[in-house]
């Protein structure tokens, strides 16, 4: 099959790096797995959706027809990968006294202020997982013909046994009785297997679940892995050229969608895998078990813009552990408002010189090429700005050009960037007050504030003076 230019991408499946080549020639298939939509997003989920996002136009940029599909997971998601406990949704209504119904619909709108602030593309289709049960029932019942699948108590299970290479993506073996990769494991007795997985809970097993469908098997609920089986099937066939996810996805999500998928359709079903890595802190993984999390409002909050983070965010790789902190947030925003603040000082009068661009367009394709390699992308644009044989107009073409993939509005006036001289005179003023009353705390606030919008306060014995940086 002929390809549309020599992508090399890491695959999970093979364990290296390789060529990217396409069911069909030209276009690309490509499913994400989207939010369960029982509480916000954290950082570290979003710095998945932010790779995803560059991964996406990356391929649009190299002239790929992408197809992007994503679920919502408003069922079926326990709070053990090991299919016990209770449905992830169903928890946070009895929490907060809601509905599940009133839950997902809060969160998954919350989910998509967050992306959008990001200037993450929402994907051509969004589906919610309870919206397709005749997919997963009809999934099912030819898995069950098949004998891929079997009953017991009322419940319908996954026999892994029956699987080709289920260990493959993971790299785990049979011995592996590590279930889940973020919860305790509690072996379901119903199973034949330990880690037989969960297709159809009925309510002899979650008798107090809200939603409910009716189905062969009795009144109940699909499993979490079978709706992203199900949704991509119906959308973008029984081919699918990639599918991406954090890390923690592997196992068992991920190797599960395979086993199912692959039984349901009798062939190899996805070829390319693509996981990006945890967001940590100084204590490890970022988790919403481990109780308060980082949103992305309250980096807002702080003052930080969405955008500074996704600058942090691809200024490392996708596949390389990245730890937050604030001080590494306050460096990404400062370096993100210097860089806005010195395409802003460019002419646009138009006087664009071709000579150089079609060079540094294929620098940009080689780094998207190179395993998605974003730090590059970010270093071309910094040596634009520095090559003095380009107009300032050519450099603007260039650096919106490579925006289309970064996505930083670069070239964008920021509605929250200092333009109002008298604003940042008050502000020194307001300073100046604050140290004659001694109150150096809100002093330092103040200097801090200006610096992290690309402003430095410059104290002379004639009094204070600024700078932009």
């Amino acid at each position: 099959m002929k390809k549309v230019i020599d992508l090399k991408i890491y695959n999970t499946l093979t364990r290296k790096v390789e060529e990217f080549i396409p069911h069909e020639e030209g276009v690309v298939r490509m499913y994400t797995c989207g939010p369960t939509v029982y509480n916000y997003a954290h950082i570290g989920n979003l710095r998945t959706y932010i790779f995803e996002d560059v991964l996406e136009k990356g391929l649009r940029y190299l002239g790929y027809d992408v197809r992007r599909v994503m679920n919502i997971t408003d069922v079926g998601h326990m709070t053990s990968d090991s299919d016990t406990g209770d449905d992830k949704m169903l928890k946070s209504a009895e929490k907060e006294g809601k509905t599940v119904y009133e839950i997902a619909k809060f969160y998954t709108d919350a989910f998509f202020k967050d992306i959008e602030k990001l200037n993450i593309r929402k994907p051509d289709i969004v589906e919610n997982a309870s919206h397709h049960i005749d997919t997963y029932i009809k999934m099912i019942s030819k898995m069950l013909e098949d004998g891929y699948a079997y009953q017991s108590h009322g419940n319908v299970y996954f026999d892994i046994s029956k699987a080709k290479d289920y260990y493959q993506l993971s790299g785990k073996n049979p011995d592996d009785l590590m279930v889940g990769v973020r919860e305790t494991v509690e072996e379901d007795s119903f199973k034949r297997n330990p880690a037989d997985f969960g297709l159809w809970f009925t309510d002899s097993k979650f008798s107090n679940q809200d939603m409910k469908w009716d189905s062969p098997w009795g009144i109940g609920y699909p499993g979490w892995h079978i709706e992203c089986s199900g949704i991509s099937a119906k959308y973008l066939g029984e081919y699918l050229d990639i599918h991406c996810g954090a890390v923690d996805n592997i196992f068992p999500h991920h190797t599960n969608e395979i086993a199912q998928s692959e039984a349901y359709f009798g062939h190899k079903w996805c070829n390319y895998w693509v996981h990006g890595e945890f967001l940590n802190d100084k204590t490890g993984k970022m988790s919403k078990s481990k109780g308060e999390f980082l949103r992305l409002q309250l980096l807002e909050d702080k003052g930080y813009s969405p955008l500074s983070y996704r600058y942090l965010c691809l200024s490392s790789h996708y596949r390389k552990g990245l730890v937050f902190s604030y001080e590494a947030l306050d460096q990404a925003e400062t370096s993100y408002r210097k860089l806005k603040n010195r395409i802003k000082g460019l002419d646009r009068t138009p006087n664009l010189r071709e000579g150089k661009i079609d060079y540094y367009k294929g620098q940009f394709k080689e780094a998207i090429e190179n395993d998605l390699n974003t730090s590059s992308m970010l270093t071309l644009v910094y040596d634009v700005l520095k090559d003095n044989e380009l107009t300032d107009f050519t450099k603007l073409y260039l650096i919106e050009d490579f925006d289309k993939v970064l996505s930083l509005d670069l070239t964008v006036d920021d509605e929250t960037e200092i333009e109002d001289e008298q604003y940042i005179l008050d502000k020194i003023e307001e300073r100046k007050q604050a140290k004659s009353e001694h109150d150096f705390e809100k002093a330092d606030a103040i200097r801090d504030e200006l610096l992290n919008q690309g402003i430095r306060l410059i104290d002379t014995r004639e009094g204070t003076t600024y700078e932009k940086i």
